[in-house]
């Protein structure tokens, strides 16, 4: 049994200007000890799908409108809050985006370290402080006694970030959610935290669901990869099924976007136009706008449709387009 199903989850938000559609049905799925990346452009509702499966959206603006999300056999989405809060940071931990504001500016390290080893009643303070400071050893926090008691603006951007994983650890999850855990980082200390990432995920032996635009970084860290469009999944399939034979036409954007496979010299590629925008009427297919592929009026009403072009291979397809994928729907 897979240790998280998400089926055809929506997450809305009530604004002025109207309904936005931050997630609008997605479906995904995760095993123990895999990784799952998911990448898009800003916008494309990668956190708003991860924050609505731990209901950390505010209510309101937002709402979750449909879906499931079975995590061990329960309904994230529908299980009281305090049954809810013994699986948040106990079996599901998330580190979130911005470090500098993710911590609490006004209490120590240490304190915030062992807060959830203490509300989960998973041993006692000295125990936990014990646990801490092996915690911020193994994230590479140097001379971590002296530091275990320090503020968070007396640590660099890296090494708050460091702080976030080892609280995020701490507890021994079974799902580490990892929002952009690399954003603003030098690519020295980036490849140092994944690494970390993915020996902690050895040892535990927890999945990891990775969001990010970066598709260099889920090309060599994830087993599988969702990529997502104006709050739907566009494609899915294993890391090789999206870097060699991708079949969207915004996966293939989004590829030929990396920087280090430009040609030197040359241009830098970019998708024509600009991400849609989930609000207002529903478009049949939000990313015909700016496909390389060309389409009459009358084909682009026409609705796209996810199919599974292999084995574990899914794909939005839009109708008029179906002749690009013929060999692969045999």
């Amino acid at each position: 049994m897979s240790l998280l199903k998400v089926d055809n989850l929506a997450t809305y938000f009530d604004t002025r200007q109207g309904t936005v559609r931050a997630v609008d049905g997605v479906s995904l799925g995760l095993e123990k000890g895999e990784t799952l990346g998911i990448v898009g452009e800003s916008g494309s509702g990668k956190s708003v799908t991860c924050y609505s499966l731990l209901r950390l959206i505010p209510e309101p603006p937002g709402r979750i409108v449909s879906g499931t999300a079975i995590f061990d056999g329960e309904n994230l989405l529908q299980m009281p809050k305090n049954e809810l809060n013994r699986i948040r940071a106990r079996k599901i931990s998330m580190i979130f985006q911005d470090p500098m504001t993710s911590l609490n500016p006004y209490m120590r390290v240490g304190v915030q370290l062992i807060e959830p080893l203490l509300i989960h009643q998973i041993c006692d303070k000295r125990q936990a402080r014990e646990r801490a400071l092996d915690m911020m050893n193994a994230v590479g926090i140097p001379d971590p006694e002296t530091r275990y008691s320090l503020y968070p603006h007396e640590f660099s951007g890296g090494m708050r970030q460091r702080i976030m994983i080892a609280m995020a650890l701490i507890t021994k999850p079974e799902l580490l959610i990892a929002d952009e855990p690399t954003t603003a980082l030098d690519v020295t200390v980036q490849a140092q935290i994944l690494e970390l990432i993915r020996k902690m995920q050895e040892e535990l032996g927890m999945a990891v669901i990775l969001i990010t635009h970066d598709l260099g970084v889920v090309s060599g860290f994830c087993d599988r990869v969702s990529v997502m469009y104006c709050g739907k999944v566009v494609e899915s399939g294993t890391a090789d099924d999206i870097f060699y034979r991708a079949h969207h036409a915004y996966t293939r954007g989004l590829k030929k976007s990396i920087p280090s496979i430009q040609e030197k010299g040359k241009e830098l590629f970019t998708i024509p136009g600009v991400p849609a925008q989930p609000i207002g009427q529903r478009q049949p297919c939000a990313f015909t706008p700016r496909s390389d592929l060309q389409f009459t009026e009358e084909e682009a009403r026409m609705p796209a449709e996810f199919v599974e072009v292999k084995p574990g291979h899914w794909v939005e397809v839009h109708p008029a387009s179906v002749e690009n994928y013929k060999e692969y729907l045999k």
